[in-house]
């Protein structure tokens, strides 16, 4: 059982060679809360509603997810490790994203959490069974946090393939050809998903309040840094077990909700070779293959066919809870170590009626919002 008194972790610096050039300055935000409520262990599942779920489940299998369950309702969808189902997608009039369920640790978590918030422990009645609290986050967004739900076995794995390096002297493929067969990558699990908000830094401070998570990495706008971060990659708090770099990364921006999730596969052959096999299927590819930065992973991404974004990711950083924030300024150029530049696709930077209404809407309401951000937001995208 997580203890949220428990006395605060030594912390690794940040800025000396680990994972970024720069560390927090005196007074910025310190990337995690002293006392949170409770430290949730992974990303369970995200939950859509899409009208169409045979051309959905076309996709996913093309993809690399497998169907663990089907209703006439609903689609359950897996990755081949061990663990729940990883997509919900419900049939609805339209194409939209609901929100996350993250995974508590244990039971009890559940009722403190429901205590806290004051909501109750349901009992989830549907494939998987087990319990959820359902809140809202700041942005207006449904987070469910589950425990108890039945985990899919493991599937045998896609073996990452036996690469030559260096020297013949130390060849470990001898007599042997490579050739990584064109075939759907296997999604291994769900990474993680990545949110926008207008109300960035209310929203940051409730996911590290109510579920214990940490952050691994912050981004601001140039010129504005004594403003505080615009984006951040937030991990899971599992004490000195590692966790990904990050399994929830939230940005501050004119629109509200989903921007991407990602899934593991073995890697870059299978991400290339699956890449390959999306587009001679004429799916849309937004962008890749590359490495980003922050998180180091290998990246392609795509889009579904109601346009929503997947990606593809191996290799990707794994910190333990001592390694405190590192700090970067927010731009294009600085999302990847090599690779294309990032698209308009992917940037969602594409001029449109909509994004224009969404700006406009945004700089009306009471929230994080201002002409300095979205000026600055609109130079960082450009850089």
């Amino acid at each position: 059982m997580n203890d949220p008194a428990s006395t605060p972790v030594p912390t690794a610096d940040a800025h000396q060679g680990l994972h970024s050039d720069q560390g927090a300055l005196r007074g910025e935000h310190p990337g995690r809360a002293p006392r949170p409520v409770i430290k949730v262990a992974d990303l369970a599942w995200l939950e859509f509603t899409k009208p169409d779920l045979d051309r959905a489940e076309t996709f996913a299998h093309d993809f690399g997810l497998t169907t663990a369950a089907r209703t006439h309702d609903a689609l359950y969808l897996r990755g081949a490790m061990t663990g729940t189902h990883c997509l919900v997608i419900r049939r609805g009039p339209g194409s939209r994203f609901i929100g996350p369920a993250f995974q508590a640790a244990d039971a009890a978590d559940l009722d403190r959490l429901a205590r806290a918030t004051g909501h109750k422990v349901r009992t989830l009645t549907e494939y998987g069974g087990g319990r959820a609290v359902d809140l809202l986050d700041p942005s207006g967004i449904p987070v469910r946090v589950v425990h108890g739900v039945a985990e899919e076995p493991a599937r045998p794995l896609q073996r990452p393939l036996v690469l030559n390096t260096g020297t013949t002297a130390t060849a470990a493929r001898i007599n042997a050809a490579q050739r990584p067969p064109r075939q759907p990558s296997q999604v291994q699990r769900l990474g993680h998903v990545v949110l926008s908000s207008r109300v960035f830094r209310r929203a940051l401070d409730w996911y590290l309040q109510h579920l214990g998570l940490i952050v691994s990495d912050f981004l601001y706008l140039d010129g504005q840094r004594d403003r505080g971060p615009t984006m951040a990659f937030i991990r899971c708090d599992r004490g000195s077990e590692p966790a990904d770099h990050h399994t929830l990364a939230m940005h501050l921006g004119p629109d509200t909700g989903y921007v991407h999730s990602a899934y593991q596969v073995a890697d870059l052959d299978a991400l290339a070779a699956g890449g390959e096999y999306l587009r001679e299927r004429g799916y849309h590819h937004s962008w890749g293959i590359g490495r980003h930065i922050q998180g180091s992973q290998i990246f392609d991404y795509w889009r579904d066919p109601d346009r929503f974004m997947l990606e593809h990711y191996a290799d990707g950083d794994v910190f333990d809870h001592t390694l405190e924030p590192g700090w970067a300024p927010m731009s294009a150029s600085g999302l990847a170590q090599w690779g294309p530049p990032a698209t308009r696709d992917f940037l969602g930077t594409t001029p449109s009626p909509r994004t224009l209404l969404q700006a406009l809407s945004a700089l009306r309401e009471d929230n994080e919002i201002d002409r300095a951000r979205l000026l600055g937001l609109m130079k960082a995208l450009g850089k």
